[in-house]
This record gives structure tokens, C-alpha cells and sequence, in this order.
């Protein structure tokens, strides 16, 4: 049913985490695969893949746009395709909700022309944490732009239709979203978590960062110009 694509890069602890909550979802047949697609890690991220079973590629140095598409090119057994990122942990009983929207959707005349995205929680305690979840929820719903770290669920078929993760070093996320539309894009209860830990970058590169997400989201710049923005 469901093709898993994660793009790594020194993401040895997180896939751990990331991987365990799909085993659940493995043992009763809705994730058929793991595809992990590596920019180049020098920690033992692969050999975390090869422990859980995944199917392991490596594209030194590429962004994760073209990681992603590339781990789709490498899929074979599911009709539906999961996005994730490797620090994003799915909460218990995902794949329920998860099955029940790929149902609805093979059921539905324009079902298979949707997608849908997880609700993001953060693991952080503190106000900070819960206003990030508060902000993320209400771009998330008002404009249709999931954050990549909430997981993307698209049929395979209007994946393809879409043209796919365009050649993006950053945005790939907004970029595809927006190319999806907020009409076609369903929000699930289940969580997506997260960790909410700062990057660690200055405050400008934070502050350039939100405002090219800002002007994908709310001006509707194409992500390819806002990306100069991005840095």
C-alpha cells in the first residue's frame, strides 16, 4: 500500500526513532517498504538502515529535493508514497488513519488526485513549543503548507502528475504543497512529533529562512525565487 521515502544525512539516532514507529504499520501490511536515499553521512546512519531492512542509496551531496525523487524512482511496491523526514516520529496507531484515508480516497471519484499531511507536535515542553504548534496548525489549515517534517501522503499516480519534488537546494516541502493546493489536501489527526530544537543558525539566517516561507505561503512567490531568499 504505502511506500516510505526518508532522505538522511548524519541521521543515525533519529532514524532509529523514526523507523520504530513503522513497524506496526510494516507488521500488518500497510507500509510495504523503506526507502532511505543519503546526502553523504559519516556517522552509521546506514548501517541503521540495513539493520531495520530498508532499501539504502546514496546520492553524495545532493539536496534533498532530488534525494527524495530519487528514492521514488526506487520504490516498487507501494501505490501510495510517504514522506518523511528522519527526526519526525509518527504517534501510535498512525497507520490507522493513514489506511482509513487511502481507503476513502480508491473510493472516492477524485480520492486518488488528493494527499494529506499529520498534525504537528513538538516534544519540546514550554509556551514556545505549543505557540510553534499553534502557528504550524493554522498555516497548515488556512493556507495548505505543511512544514516537511509533518510527512506527506500522496498517491503515487498525482505524484507523477505533479512533475514530482522539483530541483529545489531548499523549500521542496512549500514547493510541492503549493503545486498541490489547499483543496486537495487533507490534514489527519495523527501527530507527526518533532523535536523543536533550534537549528542551530544565526538569528539573520533564521530570520531570512521565515521570511522566504513567508513569502511562498502568504505572497505566493514561487518557491524557486524565494529559495534565493532562503539561503
Amino acid at each position: 500500500m504505502i511506500s516510505v521515502i526518508i532522505a538522511t544525512k548524519n541521521s543515525e539516532t533519529e532514524l532509529v526513532h523514526a523507523l520504530s514507529a513503522l513497524v506496526p504499520a510494516a507488521a500488518e501490511g500497510v507500509v510495504r517498504e523503506v526507502i532511505i536515499v543519503d546526502g553523504g553521512s559519516t556517522d552509521n546512519t546506514d548501517m541503521v538502515a540495513d539493520a531495520a531492512g530498508c532499501t539504502w542509496a546514496c546520492r553524495q551531496g545532493a539536496p534533498r529535493s532530488e534525494r527524495l525523487a530519487y528514492g521514488v524512482s526506487l520504490s516498487r511496491r507501494g501505490d501510495w508514497l510517504l514522506f518523511l523526514r528522519p527526526e519526525t516520529l509518527l504517534e501510535s496507531g498512525w497507520h490507522h488513519e493513514a489506511q482509513a484515508f487511502v481507503e476513502r480516497a480508491a473510493r472516492a471519484r477524485k480520492g486518488p488526485g488528493t494527499a494529506a499531511s499529520f498534525r504537528l507536535r513538538y516534544e519540546a515542553f514550554g509556551l514556545g513549543a505549543r505557540i510553534s504548534e499553534t502557528i504550524a496548525a493554522l498555516r497548515s489549515q488556512l493556507l495548505g503548507m505543511p512544514y516537511g517534517n509533518q510527512g506527506l501522503l500522496i498517491s503515487r499516480s498525482f505524484y507523477q502528475n505533479l512533475g514530482g519534488h522539483r530541483p529545489l537546494p531548499e523549500l521542496e516541502d512549500l514547493d510541492i504543497a503549493k503545486r498541490i493546493g489547499r483543496g486537495r489536501l487533507v490534514f489527519l489527526r495523527a501527530a507527526a512529533v518533532s523535536s523543536g530544537d533550534a537549528e542551530d543558525d544565526s538569528v539573520l539566517s533564521r530570520f531570512r529562512q521565515s521570511l522566504a516561507r513567508f513569502c511562498v505561503g502568504m505572497l505566493r512567490i514561487p518557491a524557486s525565487v524565494a529559495v534565493k531568499l532562503h539561503g
